[in-house]
C-alpha cells in the first residue's frame, strides 16, 4: 500500500513499516488513539496523516533530529519528554538509538471544530508553535497517564471520560503553544449545572458524550469541560466515576442484583470492569463491599 493512502495515524501503525513495533493499542471512546511502541535506532518517519499526534520518549537520552511540521531540530530527548506532529504533514525523524514511546493521536475531523470554537476560529494549528522538538508538560504529562490508567481500568472508556481528558490535553498544548481562548465566562449558571448534573445522573448506564451534555446548556465541548470543573470542582470524567461509584454503593446496599447487572446498570462493560473501578476507589470488592453494609459483624468493614 502506498503511504497517501493511510487515512489514519492508527491505520498506519496497525499497516505500515512500523506495525512489528506496536506493543500496545487502545482506542478510548472512538475519539482518541493511544499507542505504545518499542522500535529501533533508526529512520522512524511517518506519512502524511489527518491527525494531531503527540509523541511521549518514556525513557530519553536519544539524539532526535528531523521536521515535525515546524521546521527542521536536532535535539537530545528527555525522559518523558513530548514531541508534537502536525497533521497532514508527512514528517521525517531519525533516532540515534533504540527507545519507547507512546503516542496519542487526534482524529481532526473529530477534534477540529472543537479547537475552532474554543479559540473562536482566530487560531490554527498551523501556528503552533511546539512543533519544532521536545517540550516538558508537567500537565499533559498528567493528562496522558490518567487517560491510559483509564484505558487499562475500563478497556474502552465512555465517550465523556475520552473527549473530556482530550479537552484537557488540547488545552494545554494551545496554551503552550501561544494559543488565547476564547473566556470560559466563569463556571456554568446555575440552570446550566443542574441540567447537566441531572442528565449525567439519568443516562448512567448509557454512554452520553460530552458533545450532547454541552449541547444540552448551549456550550461548545471544550467550553462546557471547563466551566463545569470550576462549578463543580473536578472535570466531567471525574464527575461521572463518583456518580457511578455512589450509585454501586446504593446498589448493592439496597437490591439483589448481580454485580454484572449492576455494571450494566452504571455504565461498565462488564463486572470485572465494574470490580477493577469500585476496588481502587472503595478499597474492597462490590461483594466484599455488600457484604460489610449487610452484615457489620462481619471481618469486612466498608471504608
Amino acid at each position: 500500500m502506498n503511504v497517501s493512502a493511510y487515512s489514519s495515524f492508527t491505520q498506519w501503525y496497525c499497516e505500515g513499516r512500523l506495525a512489528s513495533y506496536v506493543r500496545v493499542m487502545k482506542s478510548p471512546g472512538g475519539t482518541l488513539n493511544l499507542l505504545e511502541a518499542a522500535q529501533p535506532a533508526g529512520d522512524m518517519s511517518d506519512p502524511a496523516v489527518p491527525d494531531l499526534i503527540l509523541y511521549q520518549d518514556l525513557v530519553g537520552g536519544s539524539h532526535v533530529s528531523g521536521d515535525l511540521g515546524g521546521g527542521r531540530f536536532g535535539v537530545t530527548s528527555e525522559k518523558d519528554g513530548f514531541f508534537l506532529a502536525a497533521p497532514n504533514f508527512a514528517n521525517t525523524v531519525m533516532v540515534d538509538e533504540s527507545h519507547q514511546l507512546r503516542s496519542l493521536s487526534f482524529p481532526m475531523a473529530q477534534w477540529q471544530s472543537v479547537l475552532d470554537e474554543a479559540t473562536g476560529g482566530r487560531y490554527s494549528l498551523d501556528r503552533l508553535g511546539i512543533y519544532g522538538g521536545t517540550f516538558a508538560s508537567p500537565a499533559v504529562r498528567s493528562a496522558l497517564r490518567k487517560l491510559w490508567a483509564l484505558c487499562d481500568e475500563e478497556g474502552t472508556p465512555s465517550r465523556l471520560l475520552a473527549q473530556a481528558a482530550g479537552c484537557e490535553v488540547l488545552a494545554e498544548l494551545y496554551r503552550l503553544g501561544g494559543a488565547l481562548f476564547t473566556p470560559a465566562r466563569g463556571g456554568l449558571a446555575p440552570w446550566a449545572q443542574r441540567r447537566s448534573l441531572e442528565l449525567m445522573q439519568a443516562r448512567l448506564s448509557e454512554d452520553i458524550s460530552l458533545d450532547e451534555l454541552a449541547a444540552e446548556v448551549r456550550l461548545s465541548p471544550f467550553h462546557f469541560a471547563r466551566m463545569f470543573k470550576q462549578s463543580v470542582g473536578v472535570p466531567p470524567r471525574v464527575y461521572l466515576t463518583q456518580l457511578r461509584m455512589e450509585k454501586t454503593c446504593e446498589l448493592l446496599e439496597q437490591t439483589d442484583l448481580s454485580v454484572t447487572e449492576i455494571a450494566l446498570e452504571v455504565g461498565y462493560s462488564s463486572n470485572q470492569v465494574l470490580a477493577r473501578i469500585f476496588t481502587k476507589n472503595q478499597r474492597m470488592t462490590p461483594t466484599d463491599y455488600r457484604r460489610a453494609v449487610r452484615d457489620p459483624g462481619s471481618s469486612v468493614k466498608a471504608p
